[in-house]
């Protein structure tokens, strides 16, 4: 299950339980939305919550990041597990968008919300 929320740098996204393709799609949608609306919108990805992921959602995941990853700012990513956290570092490795990690979603907030030093 999927939680978008739009923020002024962007979206705020929530992952609960397994993350599904049609989860996917939906983030998609946010995301191209958000493109269309500001220059390199930033995202805060929170995985507390996240149990599993599917295979074709993988793979959409890498295919969508590829296209766009030129045109996607920041990626807060807020992850506790092991396993998750490796996933997304090697997904992270397959593109070029500046991810950081956290603890705490209060944290990825404050990072997201301060500008961007050149």
């Amino acid at each position: 299950m999927i939680s978008i929320r739009e923020q002024d740098y962007g979206l705020d996204v929530a992952l609960f339980n397994e993350f599904t393709l049609a989860d996917f799609q939906l983030l998609e949608q946010a995301l191209l939305k958000r493109l269309d609306e500001r220059e390199k919108p930033d995202m805060l990805l929170d995985l507390t919550e996240l149990k599993d992921f599917t295979l074709d959602m993988a793979m959409e995941e890498v295919r969508f990041m590829r296209a766009h990853e030129e045109k996607l700012g920041r990626v807060a990513i807020v992850v506790g597990d092991v396993w998750i956290r490796l996933a997304t570092h090697i997904a992270g490795l397959l593109s070029h968008t500046h991810v950081q990690y956290f603890d705490l979603v209060e944290e990825a907030q404050a990072w997201l919300a301060r500008p961007i030093v050149a």
